[in-house]
């Protein structure tokens, strides 16, 4: 039986990976998003090899008339898996006396409102699903628990999405529906540099095992991009 992942931010770092991780697997149909698809030359390049398996749409999250668009063109088609992955960091070295408020401002609408633009556009095609998950990828600069002196925009933006989505979990508590965040590690991406733990492709498997072990217990918790679980 074939099954649907709709990957946001797909054309490059853990979003790309997702992306090739999914396609490792013949039932997975993947739709992935990202705000310029004619200037994603990687991720062009995985449809000839995909077998018709991958669709590439655009989207801007911070945009509610690119995620109705995003809505109308899948119209009643069915979601199993949501990965809210398209995020930005804007405001690296932050601290007081140099904050800029409108990258303050441009993050929370990328790193909080944009999943949850996406997740609420798309409800009714995760309702289709007998066990829909929706996946967000956060950060471990997010959890209260860990010590943090700079980076304002981007701790707080992922501290709010945590709650945000921690949130919905406890709404969608009696539906059929899983709603999760992981920290995808250190990753050698852009955002993560190049001195950074592991490689994209190890986190995006990661992930995909985790995102496949996840059962309606797992909803509301925030979790490593290898299963475990992390502090808040």
């Amino acid at each position: 039986m074939t099954k649907t992942v709709l990957i946001t931010g797909a054309n490059r770092g853990i979003g790309l990976e997702l992306v090739k991780r999914y396609l490792q697997e013949d039932e997975w149909h993947v739709i992935g998003t990202c705000r310029h698809p004619e200037n994603a030359v990687e991720l062009k390049q995985l449809v000839d090899s995909s077998s018709n398996r991958l669709t590439i749409l655009p989207l801007e999250v911070t945009d509610s008339a690119s995620v109705l668009q995003l809505k109308n063109s899948l119209s009643d088609k069915m979601i199993d898996v949501l990965i809210n992955n398209a995020g930005i960091f804007n405001d690296r070295g932050s601290s007081i006396g140099s904050f800029e408020f409108d990258k303050w401002a441009e993050s929370f609408d990328v790193n909080v409102l944009g999943p949850m633009r996406v997740t609420e556009a798309l409800r009714d095609n995760l309702d289709h699903a007998n066990t829909a998950k929706i996946v967000t990828i956060s950060s471990q600069l997010g959890a209260l628990s860990r010590r943090a002196v700079s980076n304002y925009a981007y701790c707080s933006s992922k501290a709010a999405l945590n709650k945000a989505m921690s949130t919905l979990a406890n709404e969608l508590e009696d539906t059929n529906m899983i709603v999760a965040m992981f920290h995808p590690g250190w990753v050698q991406t852009d955002m993560g540099g190049s001195d950074a733990e592991i490689t994209p492709a190890q986190s995006a498997d990661g992930i995909f095992s985790t995102t496949e072990k996840l059962t309606k217990a797992d909803s509301g918790k925030f979790l490593k991009w290898n299963g475990e679980i992390h502090p808040w």
